[in-house]
């Protein structure tokens, strides 16, 4: 791909701040991954703030050639400049010891219906998702017991069930802040019923946690009725708090229900010894997409929407909203990837992103 220079990336360039660069660690992953690089690497240039990218080759030939050195060198780099960006890779052993090292307890997916993008489902959908991303049976492959029998271990942990609700109630309460009158309320999903204990232990923590948040509303649904609440009444909840498996399967119920797992983003998070947030890492849903590798067809939305989180987080809500809503109004207008029924290459998406964004950005 050709490098992306307009007239309104020179004009804010010049606007760049005198505040030192932003340090953002990149795993550059396989197949679409480095052309989706070079999107964000635009729209970086563009903003009137200066990044500094720490690449790191996560392809899976590196990952499968240099073993533990690769997962040494991504784990030092995030953890000096504690935010990453993970593009889509081939996934191996190496994909889940980085989140070990790194300790990765919290998952939060956002899930938001998109004018332009074309659904089944006709009711508006505003979730943000916030899953527990260790334990439940996900960490023990099971063993057979016999021939005709096979077990396998449930753990519920209490430290990453106070990182995960502290996360969810600070995120609906800044929520609520920044859209002023708008209702954020909290939902913790389990079986709490028929899983007495480890669910139960679960709820029991988000409810003692809730203690410091008696600002902002706090409910509890059995996950299974949540599911045909969500379908019927989307528009009831907003921040949804649930354990590892449930997670999984509610976000891609999500994904389905907005119409498209290709404007889909997530960020990653581990924790200090507070519950605060120590690193952060952010990455678009989908995968390696082999078959447009290389040929400029790849739909960046989901990236840039990852990258949009990534400066929210960082406490630039103005930058990561104006990158928002540049990159919806093209997708409202028509102007979009082949995937999602539109004409656009790769390059002439991410153009016409950045020449949207300087109209949305505060004063």
């Amino acid at each position: 791909m050709m490098k992306i220079r307009t007239s309104t990336a020179k004009t804010m360039a010049m606007m760049k701040s005198d505040v030192g660069p932003i340090q953002i660690t990149e795993l550059m992953g396989d197949g679409i991954g480095p052309e989706l690089a070079e999107s964000i690497h635009a729209v970086a240039e563009s903003l009137p703030v200066d990044f500094n990218f720490h690449q790191v080759d996560w392809s899976l030939a590196n990952r499968e050639a240099r073993g533990d050195a690769v997962i040494d060198e991504a784990e030092a780099s995030m953890r000096q400049t504690k935010l990453a960006v993970k593009y889509p890779t081939v996934t191996n052993k190496s994909s889940a010891l980085i989140r070990r090292r790194c300790d990765f307890s919290v998952i939060y997916r956002p899930a938001i219906s998109i004018p332009g993008i074309h659904t089944n489902f006709k009711e508006n959908v505003n979730l943000h998702i916030v899953r527990i991303a260790t334990g439940g049976t996900y960490d023990d492959p099971g063993q057979l017991i016999g021939k005709d029998a096979a077990v396998s271990l449930r753990m519920v942990e209490r430290k990453p069930c106070e990182q995960a609700a502290k996360f969810a109630f600070e995120l609906a309460r800044s929520k609520g802040m920044t859209y002023g009158s708008s209702h954020y309320s909290v939902t913790s999903a389990s079986k709490h019923t028929i899983q007495r204990v480890t669910d139960g232990l679960f709820e029991s923590v988000v409810t003692k946690i809730h203690e410091q948040y008696q600002d902002v509303e706090h409910r509890v649904e059995l996950f299974d009725a949540l599911l045909a609440k969500i379908i019927l009444n989307p528009s009831a909840y907003e921040v949804v708090l649930v354990l590892n498996e449930y997670g999984d399967f509610l976000s891609d119920m999500a994904s389905g229900l907005v119409g498209s797992l290709g404007t889909g983003a997530s960020g990653n998070y581990s924790f200090d010894e507070n519950n605060d947030v120590d690193i952060a890492m952010f990455d678009p849903a989908g995968g390696t997409a082999p078959d447009i590798a290389g040929k400029n067809l790849a739909n960046p939305a989901a990236v840039l929407l990852a990258f949009g989180m990534l400066l929210d987080h960082i406490n630039r809500y103005d930058l990561g909203h104006a990158l928002r809503l540049s990159l919806l109004g093209c997708l409202e207008k028509g102007h979009s990837t082949r995937d999602l029924g539109g004409k656009l290459n790769t390059d002439e998406f991410t153009k016409i992103v950045i020449d949207n964004i300087p109209a949305h950005l505060p004063g």
